[in-house]
């Protein structure tokens, strides 16, 4: 071993992973060949049980991890590739750990696959898993960066394929070195072109798995560089013929490859070092004397050769200076360092956060130091974005003066507030775990309950104006909210507000006495709405004039339409009063033929007869009041006419009607011209008209919703722009007893 290798030896015994090289030899043996003592920790073995061999891999691995690890550690066996896995093992006391598995392959000359890397224990990181996806996936891609050039060569097509880091290495454009990869060996140095043809004709011809040369290489500039070409055929005909070859090239110009090459030994421990995802550094005197190429990258230095030479202060920050000079002092001691967290201070700057811990070392002869170090910035930034929501939402929630509730997915309690307890009577631990609905839900709306779950865990957002019941049997009126709870798209909870509307309806129904006075004006306005009757009336004084000599045709048709339009707007205002005034009246209804002939009385509309009618019923019996279902029918099938799309070919309206014994679940649903997120929390409203397309009252959808209401039923409405709307209604199947008698 030399001087060089008895000081690396040493660095990887004292680090906290488990640095290990397992070998892989033709004749089927696979083991072992080297481990560090921290396998100790992480298995409760020692370094010299781990490498008798008597103990299979798999004996390790988790039971539920060994299907799918067999396969893996198959195809790595197969490919000789590189891996990274991370999974759970069994420590020899039985205990379970979480274990991530880097390594890289290397294929030797005599056949061998040798993987060299680092077993870490990565339990504790496991349980904020979720949170700390991004650094995960940033070591994860740092571990399997790369510095080669990559080609792939077809002889059939005598075409190259190459990466971008070759044209880096060597200074030709990627297309030119493509071009001249078959005859790259004019571009070798003389004196090592017969080296490179012979270690490559033997390859060709089967003696070896694959070849390894190294060589100068011409730059474009005329200079040359040290290359390191690995290459193997990876495709052959059934004569054995080659069809295609690819392999690597590495920057070899500012190594000593010859020396690394023959002691073996002393290169396997420095590439696991610089391997490693964590930063290790060492110090004398407090000046920076070795770092690996992690410890670079955390500190911000182009190469570990930017570190060495600084004070290790000068990297600290000025806060934490004190404690790690008191941490020296006891480290030359021979006081280990445990791990703390601390500030650094990169070379172009920037704060941050790190993991660090130490232990007395010696390096070439003399005490030092060595550091290892993780860069947990992102991680501690992550941690505290997420405390803070979490602060700010757990005030809210508590603090909020309306009913709150955190159910899970499946409906069940989670959390509930203060304002909940006091507002509906029920404590925390009496709802913990337990269906909501089961509570607080009257038993004539059970099914209501169940809906607004469903429609929540669906992923749409709800509200609801509704009864729920106290503890002591107090009936309350809320409002009710319900937010899905979502993450990666999947539906993980809901949270519900409560706001308790009981006084309010109680001021409401005050003012149905002053509903009935504003009903009766608008009833009398609508019979004196002038603005039609004008327009009939500038029509006859303009028929009256003398020498007018216009088609008076033209003048009646005219007062027609606005007649008509006078007609339609005080119908609707009459329906609407109509529908305030009247009790329910149940009947048996002929669904099928009152949706017929609603189609039937709206044949006057224009576009009335282009449109696709597509209706299926159900032949289940169905009880309710017939006018305000054929007056729901009449808006509904009128609007579809009205608001259709002149630029489809076809417009249709399409009609579900499927009845049981509880209720009617109604989709209607057409192709028009949609209407937009904006307008639709407005569509009901009285008067609101979400297109200029129909010159209608305004009035059609808000008589829709109050008839529905009327009944006792729920709607909901999705629609799209230039796709079309779907009404969804459900309205009760009153019982036939409540139905009035039949004459015919």
């Amino acid at each position: 071993m030399s001087s060089e290798t008895s000081t690396i030896y040493p660095i990887l015994e004292k680090l906290p992973v488990a640095v290990f090289e397992y070998t892989y030899s033709p004749d089927g043996r696979k083991d072992f060949t080297y481990i560090s003592p921290y396998c100790e920790v992480l298995f409760g073995l020692t370094s010299k049980t781990m490498l008798e061999g008597s103990l299979s891999l798999f004996s390790f691995i988790h039971p539920e991890e060994r299907p799918s690890f067999a396969i893996k550690y198959n195809q790595w066996i197969s490919n000789a590739e590189n891996f990274d896995w991370e999974g759970r093992v069994l420590q020899a006391n039985g205990n379970v750990i979480w274990v991530n598995a880097r390594a890289n392959a290397s294929k030797l000359e005599n056949g061998n696959v040798v993987w060299r890397g680092v077993l870490t224990d990565v339990s504790a990181r496991k349980k904020a898993e979720q949170n700390m996806a991004e650094t995960n996936k940033r070591l994860e891609l740092a571990a399997r960066g790369s510095d080669l050039g990559i080609w792939d060569y077809h002889v059939k097509t005598n075409q190259t394929f190459i990466n971008d880091r070759w044209p880096e290495i060597v200074g030709y454009p990627k297309a030119e070195l493509e071009e001249m990869f078959n005859h790259c060996e004019d571009f070798i140095h003389p004196d090592d072109k017969p080296g490179y043809v012979a270690s490559i004709e033997k390859h060709l011809i089967g003696n070896s798995e694959y070849y390894e040369t190294v060589y100068r290489f011409q730059l474009s500039n005329g200079g040359w560089k040290w290359i390191l070409e690995r290459g193997q055929v990876i495709e052959r005909d059934l004569t054995g013929k080659v069809l295609r070859t690819a392999g690597t090239l590495q920057d070899f110009d500012q190594r000593k490859i010859e020396d690394q090459i023959t002691v073996e030994k002393e290169g396997r421990y420095r590439n696991l070092l610089e391997s490693l995802p964590l930063g290790v550094g060492i110090h004398q005197n407090g000046i920076l004397v070795y770092a690996n190429s992690r410890a670079a990258a955390i500190m911000g230095a182009n190469s570990p050769q930017d570190l060495l030479g600084k004070p290790v202060l000068d990297l600290v920050h000025p806060d934490y200076k004190a404690l790690v000079i008191d941490r020296m002092n006891g480290l030359l001691k021979g006081v280990p360092a445990p791990m703390i967290q601390e500030k650094y201070i990169r070379l172009d700057g920037k704060e941050i956060l790190v993991e660090a811990s130490a232990v007395p070392f010696s390096y070439k002869n003399k005490p030092a130091i060595q550091i290892i170090v993780r860069d947990i910035t992102e991680e501690y930034e992550s941690k505290r974005a997420i405390r803070k929501s979490e602060t700010l939402f757990t005030q809210l929630f508590h603090n909020s003066p309306f009913g709150k509730v955190m159910l899970d997915d499946t409906g069940k309690v989670l959390l509930v507030n203060q304002g909940f307890e006091k507002m509906f009577g029920f404590s925390q631990n009496e709802l913990t775990g337990k269906s909501l609905n089961e509570f607080i839900v009257p038993l004539d709306l059970k099914e209501e309950g169940n809906d607004l779950d469903s429609l929540i865990s669906s992923k749409q957002l709800v509200r609801l104006e509704s009864a729920r019941v106290r503890k002591d049997g107090r009936k309350l009126f809320v409002i009710i909210y319900g937010v899905p709870i979502m993450m990666e798209d999947k539906t993980i909870g809901i949270f519900g507000s409560y706001v308790d509307i009981t006084e309010q309806k109680g001021v409401e129904e005050e003012l149905k006495v002053r509903n009935a006075e504003l009903d009766n004006f608008v009833y009398k306005v609508s019979h004196d709405l002038r603005a039609p009757l004008s327009s009939v009336l500038g029509l006859v004084n303009l028929a009256s004039l003398k020498g007018n000599d216009d088609n008076l045709a033209d003048y009646i048709k005219i007062i027609g339409q606005k007649v008509k339009q006078l007609d339609n707007f005080i119908s609707d205002v009459l329906s609407h009063s109509k529908n305030l005034k009247l009790d329910v009246k149940i009947e048996k209804i002929d669904l099928r033929q009152l949706i017929e002939n609603s189609f039937k009385d709206l044949d006057y509309l224009k576009g009335a007869d282009t449109i696709i009618k597509n209706l299926n019923v159900s032949s289940e019996v169905f009880y309710s009041d017939k006018w305000r279902i054929a007056e729901i029918f009449r808006n509904l099938i009128s609007n579809s006419i009205k608001y259709r799309d002149f630029e489809k070919l076809n417009a249709e309206i399409n009609i579900n009607v499927q009845i049981n014994a509880e209720r009617a679940v109604i989709l209607f649903s057409d192709n028009g011209i949609g209407i937009s997120t904006a307008d639709q929390s407005k569509i009901f409203d009285m008067f609101y008209r979400a297109s200029i397309q129909s010159d209608g009252s305004g009035l059609g959808l808000y008589i829709v919703k109050n008839a529905v209401e009327k009944l006792g039923g729920l709607l909901k409405i999705t629609s799209q722009l230039g796709k079309g709307t779907t009404f969804e209604l459900k309205l009760p199947n009153h019982n036939f007893a409540q139905a009035i008698p039949d004459t015919k």
